[in-house]
């Protein structure tokens, strides 16, 4: 089933109304490239435990022409959320002209970690496979995410095969992403897991696997970090109550000590997430500085 983007756009509309202001240049241009873009939605990428896992694609214009592509994956602590709930979260990089891939995956009340990694890295495996069909530039693919999908980006972008998380979906393909866009996500499972920084969230992924601890390092991004990795941006806030912004600083401290292109950027806010209109824009400004600075996008 394919249907006009004209449908998103009617959505788009409807946020000026919600937040009682216009539109921002990049909602905006987003309707007047709306014309020549398309969405699929619900195409299945992969199937475990008698589950179709889904994900959209939404093109930017012609699919015969190769466009740098987005692969999105929410947040919402590996236990709850929806690729359609968060689907607007990817509208100002449709506005730039690239491709969206818009991911789900199993949640823990289907399966518990670490199926939600091994489903995002088979997304991937999936738009390099599909590339040709839909216009996926795969040297130019940033992969992004909001918590739990901040997570689940880093580990998408960083894993190789090596890691043990691509065995439910073999390829040929070298699975390279160009940069990372990691909103204020994990990057140590263990810490949320147990002691005072403890989630429940975390808890509800993990479960009672006996090698939960040992499982929760394999999981967390912190592990992978080594040279060569693509470019990484983080933004955190703060102050940030659910995901502590130390892990951030972690992140951003052991990139820099091997050499990996990143930057941090802090948000004054001591909300997860919940950042104001002026914090959102200057958050996404910063994305795309530093997607043209590393040679996604053009300026």
């Amino acid at each position: 089933m394919r249907i006009k983007l004209a449908v998103f756009v009617f959505v788009i509309a409807t946020i000026s109304t919600v937040y009682g202001q216009q539109l921002d240049p990049a909602l905006q241009s987003a309707t007047i490239i709306g014309s020549e873009s398309l969405v699929t939605p619900n195409i299945v990428y992969k199937r475990a435990n008698g589950f179709d896992i889904k994900l959209d694609v939404i093109t930017a214009g012609p699919r015969s022409q190769t466009r740098p592509t987005l692969i999105y994956i929410h947040g919402g602590g590996w236990i709850h959320g929806s690729k359609e709930q968060y689907s607007l979260w990817s509208l100002p990089f449709l506005a730039r002209g690239m491709n969206v891939v818009n991911v789900e995956y199993r949640m823990a009340g289907d399966a518990l970690a670490p199926a939600a990694v091994e489903d995002c890295r088979c997304a991937l495996r999936w738009v390099y496979k599909r590339a040709k069909d839909y216009g996926f530039d795969t040297t130019k693919l940033v992969v992004a995410g909001h918590s739990a999908g901040g997570h689940l980006s880093l580990m998408t972008g960083m894993l190789d095969p090596s890691a043990g998380f691509d065995n439910e979906c073999p390829g040929k393909e070298e699975l390279k992403v160009a940069a990372i866009v990691n909103f204020y996500g994990i990057t140590d499972v263990a810490e949320v897991l147990d002691g005072p920084k403890r989630q429940d969230w975390a808890v509800m992924w993990l479960g009672a696997l006996p090698d939960r601890m040992e499982l929760a390092r394999r999981l967390s991004p912190l592990t992978y970090v080594h040279s060569g990795l693509p470019p990484i941006i983080s933004l955190h806030g703060d102050g940030d109550p659910v995901v502590p912004s130390e892990q951030a600083v972690r992140l951003h401290q052991a990139l820099d000590h091997v050499g990996v292109p990143n930057q941090l950027v802090m948000i004054p806010a001591h909300q997860h997430g919940a950042w104001t209109r002026e914090q959102n824009l200057a958050a996404e400004a910063a994305v795309f500085e530093f997607l043209e600075k590393h040679g996604v996008l053009v300026h």
